[in-house]
């Protein structure tokens, strides 16, 4: 089936056989005498590797090679070709000999190879995950190139290693044992996580499956399809992490409020005790110390309430930079003298919407915990400025959205905490203290105020490297007037007297803090009318025919809450005040956690001093007039 052929000393054909005149598309009864080898071979390269064959074939007496053939019609052939040169006697050429093979159907199958290889090869190069062979006992055969986006190294830096000298030393036994199933069970697959340390020093949390390829001659070890998985882990644990603390919040919140209820009545009967007993009782002191007792529970349920967000917050357009300038005189007294405070402004800085005596509360909190984490000393740094976040910063910080925001930068150079008490940190009551230095709820605090701002507050720390907390608040495009201070409201007048003769309708679904304001208000001399609930008191309103000055509602109650019944009342009674009060408003929670601009409130727990001034205050207050703008 090969061509076979025999030229004189210039490259006439003088015989070519059948297969030859087949391959040629040469009819057999045409005459060949004017055949060349060159017509044999087309233009160009094909004849040059021909002409240098047949110089070799006359030195070396032989040649072999691969070229193309050119067939009578046009056809270029791929052939394997062998020219044999025969001398003389006296050395001269007499004659070439040709034997030439069709390799068509070969190279056919070397592409087809070629593609196949180049196309998995494109799949390898191209995936995402990390493919690679082991050998039985861990040792890195092959690494795909994704391996040097994923992990940092290059392919050639891994192979020939122990995949056990980058994994993590506590997951080594899993993937042994991994390794080892899978080498059992060649059909069977294997699946396990593990850490593995990325070129930058970092951990890498790996998800991987593994096949036994034993039985295959070229590998004979182990496929490992690994993913990097460490962002999704990372989000599934601030996922768990924001839940329970959720939960946290919810119950925090729930026993603070019912808690307050409780305070208010304490409190206030305290109050109304003191009042009526002379200095030199010796029952006196007794009250006076539950009445301390009751202060110091406020506290506590008032820092519950931050960290479940439900406390209720009076944001204004302000200036950071305000606020901090006006905490930082009580921060230098606060972290003592051996501890360096240094501050820096942008002198650019945008606006926030905030509670500003609650950004105060936060600087105070992140400042406390700063002096306790130096006890011998030590840096506070205290940074604002701009910042600006793109979808890239979102993706590694999970939860955040895109946007414009402030930056408030916390940083002191103190003991820095490990992974563990990182993961626990703002968890109310958790703390690594001494039991007489603080309740547990100071970080806690900052994590509520700071998300019922909405926004968001990171923490890096490292044992004696100090700790950092960035918290990022909402930019407005609102201009601030100056400072935080500025933005208070002025007093509204009030007589001196705490006494009145006004009607007030008093709606609270509490019977002990009902049966406490109803006292105080009637003992300063006003009429009162009061309801359990919405429901009794719009019956109650419907039913009265004199006037009402006064609603004081709470905000939370069963079925119609303080909001709808002023809202409701105000049809039937539209010059009636209304003074809310509440330990929290779950209303205003529903309402991003704001009170409406010219709402007057009452936090609970309130002595009966406060609560007469609010009631006189609300009552002698100057009438709006249409189209007036609410302080």
């Amino acid at each position: 089936t090969d061509l076979v052929a025999t030229t004189d000393a210039h490259g006439r054909v003088l015989y070519l056989n059948r297969a030859g005149r087949r391959m040629l598309a040469i009819p057999e009864d045409e005459e060949i005498t004017s055949l060349t080898i060159s017509d044999m071979h087309p233009y160009g390269e094909p004849a040059l590797l021909i002409s240098e064959g047949i110089g070799a074939a006359l030195r070396e007496g032989v040649w072999s090679g691969e070229t193309l053939l050119l067939a009578r019609d046009g056809r270029q052939i791929p052939v394997s070709e062998v020219i044999l040169a025969h001398n003389t006697a006296a050395g001269q050429l007499e004659f070439l000999s040709l034997i030439i093979r069709d390799i068509s159907e070969r190279k056919r199958a070397e592409e087809e190879l070629r593609q196949s290889e180049e196309h998995f090869r494109s799949l390898i190069e191209n995936v995402s995950d990390i493919i690679t062979v082991l050998g039985p006992l861990g040792d890195i055969r092959y690494a795909s190139p994704s391996v040097e986006r994923v992990l940092g190294y290059a392919p050639e830096e891994l192979v020939g290693a122990s995949a056990f000298d980058f994994s993590h030393p506590e997951d080594v036994p899993s993937i042994q044992a991994g390794l080892a199933e899978s080498m059992r069970q060649p059909r069977a697959t294997a699946s396990f996580e593990f850490r593995f340390r990325h070129k930058n020093g970092s951990w890498r949390m790996l998800e991987a499956t593994g096949k036994s390829t034993l039985h295959h001659p070229t590998t004979a070890g182990a496929v490992i399809n690994a993913r990097d998985v460490t962002e999704r882990q990372e989000m599934q644990t601030l996922l768990h992490q924001s839940q329970k603390m959720d939960a946290v919040g919810r119950l925090a919140g729930g026993v603070a409020h019912d808690f307050n209820n409780l305070l208010t009545a304490i409190k206030g009967h305290c109050s109304l005790l003191l009042m009526d007993l002379r200095p030199q009782d010796p029952m006196r002191l007794s009250i006076e110390e539950i009445d301390k007792a009751s202060d110091r529970a406020a506290s506590l349920t008032q820092q519950l309430l931050a960290f479940s967000r439900r406390q209720v917050l009076q944001p204004r357009v302000l200036d950071l930079n305000g606020v901090v300038t006006e905490t930082e005189m009580m921060l230098r007294r606060l972290i003592g003298e051996d501890i360096e405070l240094v501050v820096h402004r942008d002198p650019r800085l945008g606006s926030i919407k905030a509670d500003p005596g609650q950004i105060g509360q936060v600087l105070v909190n992140l400042a406390v915990n700063a002096r306790d984490a130096m006890p011998a000393g030590g840096k506070l740094t205290i940074e604002t400025r701009d910042l600006e976040l793109d979808e890239e910063h979102t993706r590694r910080h999970a939860g955040m959205r895109a946007g414009s925001y402030v930056l408030l930068v916390v940083r002191d150079t103190g003991c820095g905490m490990d992974e563990d008490t990182l993961s626990h940190v703002f968890e109310p009551f958790f703390t690594t203290k001494e039991q007489s230095r603080g309740t547990g709820l100071g970080l806690s605090t900052v994590y509520g105020i700071i998300k019922q701002s909405a926004g968001y507050i990171w923490v890096t720390s490292e044992p004696g490297q100090g700790t950092t907390f960035e918290i990022y608040l909402p930019r407005t495009a609102e201009a601030a007037p100056g400072s935080a201070d500025s933005n208070a409201e002025p007093a509204a007048p009030y007589g001196s007297a705490l006494y009145g003769s006004e009607t007030v309708l008093l709606v609270e679904d509490e019977h002990a803090v009902r049966a406490l304001v109803r006292r105080v208000l009637e003992r300063n001399g006003y009429s009162v009318l009061e309801a359990p609930d919405g429901a009794a008191a719009l019956r109650l309103t419907q039913q009265y025919d004199r006037e009402i000055h006064l609603l004081i509602s709470d905000v939370v109650m069963p079925e119609m809450g303080g909001h709808q019944l002023a809202e409701s009342l105000s049809r039937l009674r539209p010059a009636m005040r209304v003074l809310f009060m509440s330990g929290y408003s779950e209303d205003a929670i529903l309402h991003h956690v704001v009170l409406e601009p010219g709402t007057d409130f009452l936090a609970k727990p309130f002595t009966p001093d406060a609560l007469a001034r609010t009631v006189r205050q609300v009552l002698d207050a100057p009438t709006a007039k249409p189209g007036d703008t609410p302080a």
